[in-house]
């Protein structure tokens, strides 16, 4: 039988680690001005990568991390200062510099990772599945990560309509929210990785 109750608990706990509504403007500032088959393309590549990331990490991630001798609060703080240097750039305008960004896959970095398949996602996927019991959990397990990434999908891919509503002027009002938006997050995922080396020592 399909445990409805362990698919429903991890779906949950991404949705709001991978949050797909606050995805929206990062998104849409980071791929403005490409032509809309390259945002859309590049929406496919994101959700991709990410569940790349993720099923990599949910198969051999602690083993992964050992190898590495790589902590937790390492990965995040890292994850948390690549996610700060994409925020400057979006405060400060240099992603309106084409010469700088047209060429960069941003649907790859920081995007795929470490925007959807952060320390936050990498870390709930690691112990959903060490804790499922059976087939039947770790069908479930694998169930909610699908479905997941299928909702940030349709989230990014829709979004692109937005940009055609909101015009030039929106666009860069939009950047400079996600800019301050994901160095919010960016700030907040630092000071977890932070404290949760202080409470290890």
């Amino acid at each position: 039988m399909f445990d409805f109750a362990v698919f429903g608990s991890l779906f949950l706990t991404l949705f709001v680690i991978m949050d797909p509504p606050g995805i929206t403007p990062i998104f849409l500032a980071l791929t403005s001005g490409r032509p809309v088959k390259v945002q859309r393309a590049m929406a496919w590549q994101a959700v991709a990568v990410a569940f790349g990331v993720i099923a990599v990490f949910g198969l051999l991630g602690q083993q992964i991390l050992d190898y590495l001798h790589v902590s937790v609060p390492a990965l995040m703080i890292a994850g948390g200062l690549l996610l700060l240097l994409i925020a400057l750039d979006l405060l400060t305008g240099k992603t309106d510099e084409p010469q700088q960004t047209k060429d960069v896959n941003v649907a790859l970095v920081p995007l795929g990772m470490p925007l959807l398949a952060g320390p936050g996602a990498i870390v709930s996927v690691i112990l959903a599945v060490r804790h499922a019991d059976g087939a039947t959990g770790q069908l479930s397990v694998w169930a909610a990560i699908l479905a997941m990434h299928v909702v940030l999908w349709l989230t990014m891919r829709y979004s692109l309509v937005i940009i055609r509503v909101i015009k030039d002027g929106g666009v860069v009002l939009v950047t400079r929210l996600a800019g301050m938006m994901l160095s919010a997050i960016a700030v907040q995922q630092i000071i977890n990785g932070i404290t949760q080396v202080i409470r290890a020592g």
